[in-house]
């Protein structure tokens, strides 16, 4: 259309002799787009001043007008004129901006999505080499499971059997511990032997003695949820029937409504993380100091200074009693805190509380309780500060402290004897492997310490001396 407007144009007659007037278009220096217009006489004074000819200076304008709007139009459409290809750049700096910077984001995603796309060859690569790693590791436990000799064994790869009241240190472990074990740990046979006589109840060393030697760590099972940073497992050294001395118990101790009661028929089970049963106690239980005794479960109530009886065949509380004057939700805690006030613990002589009062002023009282109606027996008040050790537990009678939760190599730095009410400092070696320990009791019939150290279920191996 802008070409056959040109002929038009260039064909117009004007001035006062006929000549055609002659239209051009080009480029000026500062490259904007000009219209120029020619007569063909030579005598430039020979034509009249067009001003005498009002119609034709006004048909002039309105074609002027007519052939910009179309310019710009065509410009605006990305025309073929000579500057038709820039027309956006120049019609209209802001899109023109907008269109750089969306290229430049468009750009970077580009960017973003090949290097996603490298990391996930990279992922998938480490995946299969990580489960060809497994399925190796599991082919050569399975191995060493077939070849392995028990003590008292033929070699066949078989459990021995189990004398009663014995707790064997050789059931397997969990695939997921022994893994870590085989990459971690060299242990010397000779030690393995004697960690074995020491760890067997009704042996040369069964009967009540002072605790001289606590060995390292055993990790039995993680808890995997956040709900598990702290907790309580236990078995009952006294079990009554249905349950056996191999059914273990579980709490994950993190919450405001901690009510749920793990029940497992063996360690194995407690391992993978699939419970027989689980138990929803009639009253939420305040931190990590309950205990498993006689078919009961003794707990203390969520923001009480009492204790409970759970019955696990009845599934239900048969006896609830309150300790007179004990501190309870966070008067008198362990150092590592947990509203650790009452704490309950099992020994080769029955059922203890461990707690504190404001006539005691934060010093450790432990007394011994009747298991059935939960009385007091006896107390004695210890010069121990509660706030100043990371948790006790109570053998043949004597009290004993570990000096930190966090540090990972602890001791046990005090003992307390109920048999001569005096106390006396220690310094057992005793390892925090994972740097949160929350729980420790004693477990007179395993004759182990059963622990809960930042969610790992852990045992360790005593040694008493001869009474």
């Amino acid at each position: 259309m802008l070409g056959a407007w040109l002929l038009f144009w260039g064909g117009l007659t004007l001035g006062c002799r006929g000549e055609k007037a002659f239209l051009r278009r080009a480029d000026d220096s500062t490259g904007r787009c000009t219209y120029s217009f020619s007569v063909a006489s030579p005598v430039e004074a020979a034509c009249p001043d067009a001003g005498g000819v009002p119609e034709l200076r006004a048909e002039l304008a309105s074609l002027a007008a007519r052939l910009s709007r179309l310019e710009s139009r065509e410009r605006g459409m990305g025309g073929s004129g000579p500057r038709g290809n820039e027309a956006g750049d120049t019609w209209d700096p802001q899109e023109t901006a907008s269109a750089a910077r969306l290229e430049a984001a468009y750009s970077e995603l580009l960017r973003v999505k090949s290097r996603l796309e490298e990391e996930k060859v990279r992922l998938e690569k480490e995946k299969e080499e990580l489960g060809r790693r497994l399925e190796s590791s599991a082919q050569e436990i399975t191995r060493l499971r077939a070849s392995r000799c028990l003590p008292g064994g033929e070699g066949s790869g078989r459990d021995p059997p189990r004398a009663p009241g014995k707790a064997s240190r050789w059931d397997p472990q969990p695939l997921a511990y022994q893994e870590l074990q085989s990459e971690r740990t060299e242990v010397p046979v000779s030690r393995l032997l004697e960690e074995t006589a020491l760890g067997r109840s009704g042996g040369e060393d069964s009967g009540c003695g002072e605790l001289v030697w606590v060995g390292e760590p055993i990790v039995f099972g993680r808890a995997e949820s956040i709900a598990g940073k702290y907790g309580v497992w236990m078995k009952d050294p006294e079990p009554v029937p249905p349950f056996t001395r191999e059914t273990t118990w579980r709490v994950d101790a993190v919450g405001t409504e901690v009510r749920q009661l793990f029940q497992y028929d063996a360690a194995e089970q407690l391992a993978r993380g699939y419970p027989a049963k689980v138990h929803i106690l009639p009253r939420p239980l305040e931190s990590t100091g309950a205990v498993i005794y006689r078919g009961g479960f003794f707990f203390q109530p969520r923001r009480s200074r009492a204790v409970a009886r759970y019955d696990l065949r009845g599934e239900a509380v048969t006896v609830e009693r309150e300790i007179p004057g004990a501190g309870y939700h966070g008067q008198y805690p362990y150092a590592w805190g947990g509203y650790t006030d009452i704490d309950l613990a099992v020994d080769e002589t029955g059922l203890w509380v461990i707690y504190s009062t404001e006539k005691a002023r934060g010093a450790i009282v432990l007394s011994k309780l009747n298991p059935e109606t939960l009385e007091i027996q006896r107390t004695w008040e210890t010069n121990i500060r509660k706030r100043g050790v990371a948790n006790s537990f109570v053998i043949c009678g004597t009290l004993y402290t570990v000096s930190s939760y966090s540090a990972p190599n602890a001791t046990i730095n005090f003992a307390y004897d109920t048999a001569t009410g005096a106390s006396r400092p220690l310094s057992i070696p005793f390892e925090n492997r994972f740097r949160y320990l929350s729980m420790v009791d004693y477990n007179p019939t395993e004759r182990q310490l059963f622990a809960w150290d930042s969610f790992n279920m852990v045992t360790y191996p005593v040694r008493l001396s001869h009474a």
